[in-house]
């Protein structure tokens, strides 16, 4: 059975609309109410948009200290695009703020383009994003409307696959593994911007995080019904 204070990592399907900041409080909230504790280490290996859903996992006591490991593993996702346009945050968190043609894109060109992001890429962050500048997260300074150069970082795409292109509607739908520190808004971005258009996303799930799968992972509603049986035995 579970000992969250020697330490346990658990996974979770994160709920849309949520962030992961979100998840971890309700977390910690309700295994303080149920171990009579007022403060316990609980923290994520690896943030997920609130506009996503899928595995976010969770390290609870000692098991924290494996945080900056795990934070490695690499991650799959589920990501449709739409093409033909952008937003300032390169998801639907803010509104279309330019259109594009899109009368040249068909199956085949999305069918050449798309191999070129295998592999080693420079990727420059969203500016709605929580990369520091100066102390900050980017999104805050976003959302004051202010504007800061972010630099590329590098990062790795090991597979990258179209699932789903609907021409009538122009949205994409791919599958992408790709390293630590992978913004799929932004691979949506330069996706847009290689296909000489635009595009943002309308929908991203994190599908697997190094071998846990989305499959494996608890809602929090599944979660909270097993603690509900969880018997704390305090060591004498």
């Amino acid at each position: 059975m579970w000992d969250f204070e020697e330490g346990e990592v658990l996974a979770f399907d994160k709920p849309l609309h949520w962030t992961s900041f979100d998840l971890v409080a309700k977390i910690r909230w309700n295994l303080c109410q149920k171990l009579g504790r007022k403060k316990l280490k609980v923290g994520h290996t690896g943030t997920l948009d609130p506009l996503a859903t899928g595995v976010v996992v969770i390290c609870t006591g000692k098991k924290t200290k494996l945080i900056d490991q795990l934070q490695y593993d690499v991650k799959e996702y589920i990501a449709t695009l739409q093409l033909g346009a952008t937003t300032p945050s390169y998801d639907m968190e803010k509104e279309v703020d330019a259109t594009y043609p899109t009368a040249h894109i068909t199956r085949e060109l999305i069918d050449r383009t798309i191999p070129a992001f295998l592999g080693e890429q420079w990727q420059v962050p969203p500016m709605f994003s929580a990369v520091q500048i100066n102390g900050k997260r980017a999104y805050e300074l976003a959302r004051k409307g202010e504007t800061v150069e972010l630099k590329p970082k590098l990062l790795v795409i090991d597979e990258i696959e179209v699932l789903r292109f609907d021409e009538q509607a122009m949205q994409l739908t791919i599958r992408v593994v790709c390293s630590k520190g992978t913004y799929i808004r932004a691979l949506a971005r330069d996706i847009g911007e290689r296909l000489g258009s635009g595009a943002y996303l309308t929908a991203l799930r994190r599908t697997r995080v190094g071998q846990i799968d989305v499959k494996d992972c608890y809602t929090i509603d599944q979660f909270l019904d097993q603690l509900k049986d969880y018997e704390y035995v305090q060591d004498e």
